[in-house]
Formats: C-alpha cells, sequence, structure tokens
C-alpha cells in the first residue's frame, strides 16, 4: 500500500491544493490512499472551502481511500470551544455564532477517526500514549490522539511501529526556526506539520508500507526520508 499524508492545512487552500497537485494523479491507481492528519481550520481565510476540498474528494474517492482523521482544531468546534471560521469564541463574542453554517461540518467532524493503521505505521494527528507499548490502542486517551505536546522523539520501548504525525512544527522539533520540511528522528517518528502559517509549506509524506520506506514528495520526485541530523 502507498499511503500520501497531508497534515495541517490551517484554512489555507492554496497551499493544499499546491500539495495535492502531488497526489491525485496518484489516486486513481490501486494501493493507493491519501491520508489527511488533521486541522484543517484556523490560520487562514479558506476554512469553508478546505473542508468543502477534502469532503468532495471523500465523495469521489470514498472515504477509504481518503482518510481524514481528527485533529485538536476539529475537536475545538466539536467542544463548543470554537467556530469553523474562528478559533476562540469565547474571546471574541463578536464571531460567536455560526447561524447553522457549521452544522454539517460538525456532523463530519464527529464522525472522524483519531487514529489509522496500516502495515507498521500508525498515522495520527498528535501521537499516542507511548508508556502503553504495543497496547497503545487502548491505553491512549482521546485527548492525546489529537493534542499530545510536546512531540515525543526517539524510539518507542515495546512498540515495532512507526508513528506519523502533525501538530507540532518541525521547526520547533528541529529546533531550527528555517526548517519546515518532514522530520524524522531516526527511530520511530515521522512529524510532517510544516507550518504553514510561517512558512507556507504543506509537505507531502509517501509511505510504502510493503517495503516499509518513507519518502518526501516534491515536483521534482520522491526522495527517501534521511534522520534530521544526517541531513
Amino acid at each position: 500500500m502507498k499511503i500520501y499524508c497531508i497534515s495541517d492545512i490551517h484554512g489555507f487552500l492554496a497551499e493544499f491544493e499546491e500539495a495535492l497537485s502531488l497526489v491525485l494523479d496518484h489516486l486513481d491507481e490501486p494501493d493507493t490512499k491519501l491520508c489527511l492528519l488533521g486541522d484543517y481550520i484556523h490560520g487562514g481565510n479558506d476554512n469553508y472551502r478546505v473542508l468543502d476540498k477534502i469532503i468532495s474528494l471523500q465523495r469521489k474517492y470514498g472515504s477509504d481511500k481518503v482518510i481524514a482523521l481528527l485533529g485538536n482544531h476539529e475537536e475545538f468546534v466539536l467542544t463548543g470551544y470554537s467556530t469553523v471560521n474562528n478559533m476562540n469564541i469565547i474571546e471574541d463574542e463578536e464571531y460567536g455564532t455560526d447561524d447553522g453554517r457549521d452544522d454539517k461540518y460538525i456532523q463530519w467532524f464527529e464522525n472522524l477517526p483519531r487514529y489509522y493503521t496500516e502495515g507498521n505505521t500508525i498515522f495520527v494527528h498528535a501521537g499516542i500514549d507511548e508508556d502503553a507499548g504495543d497496547m497503545w490502542e487502548w491505553g491512549t486517551s482521546d485527548e492525546i490522539f489529537v493534542s499530545k505536546y510536546p512531540a515525543e522523539t526517539g524510539k518507542i520501548e515495546g512498540l515495532e511501529m512507526k508513528v506519523v504525525a502533525g501538530h507540532v512544527g518541525t521547526a520547533e522539533i528541529s529546533e531550527d526556526p528555517r526548517f519546515h520540511d518532514i522530520y524524522y528522528d531516526g527511530d520511530s517518528h515521522y512529524y510532517i506539520d510544516g507550518t504553514v502559517m510561517d512558512s507556507g509549506i504543506i509537505p507531502v509524506l509517501l509511505v510504502d508500507t510493503d517495503e516499509n520506506k518513507y519518502y518526501q514528495v516534491t515536483e521534482g520526485g520522491n526522495y527517501l526520508v534521511f534522520p534530521y541530523d544526517v541531513e
């Protein structure tokens, strides 16, 4: 199976479409999927259009071919902390109502899974409870799946699987404010949040679960992702 991964779109439609341009021609191929890791809203000005784009892709290809996971920003809407188009309605009462516009998106959010697995890879917005080892599915709380912070690196003891996540920008994880590409720690973690609101970049990761290889997808081709400190 070949799985293309995109995360943390945050309402930036043009950047999302640029990332999708590297993927869409492949979705008609067998054994190929797109996995979106959450945080589709809050940051840019195209929150609704990003969601409409994802929903239309699921209608065209099916939700088993285009997998959309729940992120913490979608959960903010579910808990009433925000609306789709406004991050914090508590602090900004002027935009504290959506006049029913959000209803169909809320229904969609309610049905989004918090993680997905294929082969030896766990796809998730933020992370898992790594202390739970191979019992992570039962040992990880709903909150950790979407809101885990800070990002962990290194070998996950007792678990022979890789974790692909977004949520925390790779500039923060690498401690390099200029780095917005895919971060691999050399052990168990791939992080793909390029902090689009600062960088204009939404990285695309390709996971080949048959060969157990992970590639950064670019216009120039696919390149094997090496540990950050090796680059």
